[in-house]
């Protein structure tokens, strides 16, 4: 079972409360406000601020030109 899309409607970041884009060839979610960068592990979110990778503002640029 894949990671269910119509999740992106009622998720948001725990940190700023903002939309999250999905990244399907990485299996994360993205907030690109905050540039953190949250897991998806066996098709759960895992919206831990503490799991949650911080990215710079170049990192960032790269990985939402992939999304």
């Amino acid at each position: 079972m894949a990671f269910d899309k119509k999740l992106l409607d009622i998720l948001a970041c725990p940190v700023c409360k903002g939309k999250l884009l999905h990244h399907n060839k990485q299996a994360q979610l993205i907030c690109k406000f905050d540039r953190l960068v949250y897991p998806i592990r066996e098709n759960i979110p895992v919206l831990l601020e503490s799991e949650a990778e911080h990215l710079s503002s170049d990192d960032m640029e790269q990985l939402l030109k992939t999304v």
